[in-house]
């Protein structure tokens, strides 16, 4: 039982028709699939519909020789890569190089010995196995990279729709609401600038971005009725008022990649001290994506102009949120926020933007290591749980 793989195909090209049949008797007991040439025209009219694992080659040959033959197999893009091995009586060493230099794998002096001939194809013909194998094996490792990297694009591609989408609807909330025109857009920013400051990042980051962006969502199935009144709210109006969040759930629950997104929508109008709405919630149960944006949300309300009554400067503002501190707020985080706040407002006064009304220019502590810690472990597990 021979070891090779009896799946090669073999061609041997030489113009004597004894020595074709000498290379085929030692050959054809070893399973090799065999195919002749008497001419360079005879191979070449072959090799369209012939794939050979190896060419054995005379060098003396009518017209074109064996040397020439091998250069061309060489430049031939079906053929470069199949091993050659040059058979010729000729037995010097010019000979033997000029047949390495025209691109031949083996040499071998005829009169051939058959054990030789045999010992020589096997293991060209195993080598050139393995290339090929590696050679696929490389092929497809390529196609499997361009296939994860397509589906990286897409998936981006993807993304990008989805978040143009999102912004598309916080827009619309906006436009819908011409007092708070602008507001989505500026609370998502300083509420992902605080999450970062807090260390979260990755899918958290993404996640609390979206929420922000979509923080009043359930406001579009409050009436307009109520949603513009121009005056206080009833008590029966404020109950539809405060259904906003959980009308929010309901919307966003049944899109898969939104689930992880929902604590701020449903969460943020919820109070540290557990007197906020829809759950009453307090303290670290409030996620914490939604005890950032409860900041931020009560800081725009505060800072910016409204029909009645002017926009807040920081001072005011800040003592606001200090005094909320432990009620409305998560403690830890406020001065982290405000620190935040003054940051933005020197950026904003060196650009000549004259948005930093009243900033107090004061080095404001964050939140110690241990807390920070706790908070970015709290933001990753509301994460894992929404996942």
């Amino acid at each position: 039982m021979s070891n090779h793989d009896p799946a090669h195909t073999i061609i041997v090209v030489d113009d004597d028709p004894d020595a074709r049949e000498i290379l085929a008797d030692i050959l054809s007991v070893q399973g090799y699939q065999l195919a002749f040439a008497a001419s360079s025209q005879e191979l070449f009219a072959q090799l369209p519909t012939l794939y050979p694992d190896l060419v054995l080659l005379d060098v003396m040959l009518p017209g074109i020789d064996g040397y020439t033959i091998c250069e061309q197999l060489r430049r031939d893009p079906r053929t470069e890569a199949v091993p050659i091995i040059m058979i010729t009586a000729l037995d010097d060493r010019d000979s033997r190089l000029r047949g390495l230099a025209a691109g031949a794998d083996e040499f071998l002096t005829k009169p051939v010995d058959g054990l030789e001939l045999r010992t020589r194809v096997q293991t060209v013909t195993r080598l050139n196995r393995y290339r090929l194998l590696l050679q696929e094996r490389e092929q497809r490792e390529a196609q499997a990279r361009t296939m994860a990297e397509q589906a990286h694009r897409q998936t981006l591609e993807l993304t990008e729709a989805y978040d143009m989408t999102l912004l598309g609807w916080s827009s619309a909330l906006d436009l819908r609401d011409k007092e708070t025109e602008g507001h989505s857009q500026r609370v998502t920013a300083m509420a992902v600038g605080l999450a970062q400051r807090l260390g979260i990042e990755g899918e958290a980051l993404i996640h609390l971005r979206r929420g922000a962006m979509l923080h009043d969502i359930g406001k579009l199935g409050v009436p307009d009725a109520i949603l513009h009144k121009p005056g206080p709210l009833t008590d029966e109006e404020w109950v539809v008022m405060r259904r906003h969040p959980e009308l929010a759930l309901a919307m966003l629950r049944p899109i898969q990649f939104l689930a992880p997104a929902l604590d701020i929508p449903y969460c943020h109008h919820e109070k540290w001290d557990g007197s906020g709405y829809p759950r009453g919630l307090g303290g670290d149960a409030i996620p914490l994506s939604a005890r950032i944006f409860a900041l931020v949300d009560v800081w725009d309300a505060l800072t910016n102009d409204r029909p009645y009554r002017t926009a807040w400067d920081y001072a005011r503002a800040a003592a606001h949120l200090r005094a909320e501190r432990g009620r409305h707020f998560d403690p830890d985080l406020v001065e982290p926020f405000l620190s935040l706040v003054l940051q933005l407002g020197d950026s904003q006064e060196a650009e000549g933007n004259g948005t930093a009304r009243g900033y107090v220019h004061a080095s404001l502590p964050a939140a110690g290591p241990d807390r920070a810690r706790s908070l970015r472990e709290q933001a990753s597990a509301s994460t894992r749980e929404q996942a």
